[in-house]
């Protein structure tokens, strides 16, 4: 009977409630950001604004939601998960809500760019670092491969919902219903995440009984956080990292996320078929990011990065020719191509910051968030903007195909190990031997 129950209890550790609890959060949070990409077209026909204007509140949206990030982790250190992701979730209610009333495009760019990006922001993929690195030493790769691959479905199998939304009783019933979905989700959150495995007398998944976690400082968030910054940025694989998930960020959720389906529309597609497009991608992407969670266990991370955005580089060389009116076999293995490698990226991109700047992982995989997210509005704008120039979209797509070529290189100079200590911290012990050796 004893064997029974300690069997029971290796089999139901609060680790997976905790990260089923954090999968619906994050699942909840890519939903509700990626709610701009289906009102685009409504919100032209209805107010008349040029799409590089209503891009501008999504490159808000985007560079809002990067930025937070690595605050965001340091304030989960400092005031515990279960308060930051509810507040974010309250915030979020209150960005969706208040698109009802706008009539200005500032207004789209406070509500959709500012309080859901923020709110976003603050669920967002470090999140899913801060979750395993406390929470799980065994399965942490397969665990991370999993909220992430959330993160995305939820991004993506949302919009078809979403566009027959806009498309039917209006894009404001969307807004309506994404900000009731945000508060539904708080309880949730607040009742059951549980911020350490010590809060509740256990420990990490996996970790030897009695084992000491490494805890990271739990100093004032903000000056944590840029501390952290300045630190990593004093290594090379910091900026390699930073140059090829910047890249990343804008060949995803900046021009894939957000133009997929107005682009597919110039086409004649329906905007409810290219949303249901995209929402394969989010489907196909849970068994790419689940597998690469699993790879990252087992094989170098620099070489599955290397290899992602070689492959994900050259489908978005082919993607102009295969639009059309309807989908065509053509784009439909390019949509189960690309979605295997959607964020495949995100699993070795933490266990190269967990293996490189160790307790502070969380935090500097935040700064490299970020930079996925400032190129994700960069490119959120100048796509926008290309259209609205040129009448099409072939530029931006091989534009961010060349550009993944770069991420390819870059991630294959990330360094093995762990990052060398600061030369004003550097060990003596080289003298000591030689004195010892005299």
């Amino acid at each position: 009977m004893t064997l029974t129950m300690d069997a029971k209890r290796r089999r139901l550790h609060r680790a997976w409630l905790v990260a089923g609890v954090a999968f619906v959060a994050i699942v909840g949070a890519a939903g509700f950001r990626a709610t701009p990409g289906v009102l685009i077209t409504p919100l032209e026909d209805e107010f008349g604004w040029t799409r590089g204007t209503i891009s501008l509140a999504v490159s808000v949206n985007l560079t809002l939601y990067g930025l937070t990030a690595p605050f965001a982790a340091a304030l989960m250190d400092r005031l515990g998960m279960r308060r930051v992701v509810a507040s974010a979730l309250a915030l979020v209610a209150l960005g969706s809500g208040l698109t009802v009333f706008m009539t200005t495009s500032w207004q789209l760019v406070a509500c959709w760019g500012v309080l859901v990006g923020l709110g976003t922001g603050s669920m967002a993929l470090v999140f899913v670092a801060t979750v395993t690195d406390r929470w799980f030493v065994r399965h942490r790769g397969v665990v991370t491969g999993v909220l992430t691959a959330g993160g995305a479905a939820g991004q993506l199998v949302f919009l078809p919902v979403l566009a027959w939304l806009a498309e039917g009783p209006g894009w404001r019933t969307a807004a309506l219903i994404v900000s009731g979905a945000a508060l539904a989700v708080v309880p949730l959150v607040w009742f059951l995440l549980r911020d350490r495995p010590e809060d509740v007398g256990l420990t990490a998944l996996g970790a030897e009984p009695g084992a000491v976690r490494l805890a990271a400082p739990r100093g004032a968030s903000a000056l944590r956080a840029l501390t952290v910054l300045r630190s990593a940025a004093r290594t090379r694989s910091f900026w390699y990292l930073v140059g090829g998930f910047a890249i990343c960020g804008a060949s995803t959720n900046g021009l894939v996320g957000t133009h997929f389906i107005p682009a597919a529309h110039d086409h004649g597609m329906q905007e409810t078929t290219a949303a249901g497009l995209l929402a394969l991608i989010g489907i196909f992407d849970i068994a790419g990011t689940v597998f690469s969670g699993w790879l990252s266990d087992r094989v170098d991370s620099r070489v599955l990065l290397g290899a992602y955005y070689a492959l994900r580089g050259a489908s978005l060389l082919v993607l102009p020719s295969l639009f059309a009116a309807t989908a065509q076999p053509s784009m439909l293995i390019f949509i189960i191509f690309y979605g295997l490698d959607w964020v495949a990226t995100v699993p070795p991109t933490v266990a190269l910051c967990r293996k490189i700047y160790g307790p502070d992982g969380a935090v500097v995989f935040g700064w490299v968030f970020a930079s996925h997210q400032v190129g994700a509005a960069i490119a959120a704008v100048a796509a926008g903007v290309t259209r609205d120039h040129l009448g099409h979209y072939d530029a931006a797509w091989y534009g961010a195909g060349i550009l993944c070529a770069f991420a390819a290189v870059m991630s294959l100079r990330v360094a093995r190990g762990a990052a060398s200590p600061p030369p004003d911290r550097t060990p003596v012990r080289p003298a000591t031997v030689d004195a010892g050796g005299a």
